[in-house]
């Protein structure tokens, strides 16, 4: 991915992810989803980017 293809509305630091924008901190796809690993969430570390993909 490229500067170019960053949504401004979704920013991101995981850079092992493909959908990274390389040098900005955003996401390159239109839309995420996110969910949750845990029965009853309570705080941030429950919760999963389910949009991620390894950089390969």
């Amino acid at each position: 991915m490229s500067d170019k293809d960053a949504n401004p509305c979704i920013k991101c630091s995981v850079v092992q992810c493909k959908h990274h924008c390389g040098t900005v901190d955003y996401c390159a796809l239109d839309e995420i989803q996110v969910g949750t690993h845990e029965e009853n969430p309570t705080v941030v570390q429950c919760t999963d980017c389910e949009s991620f993909e390894v950089k390969g």
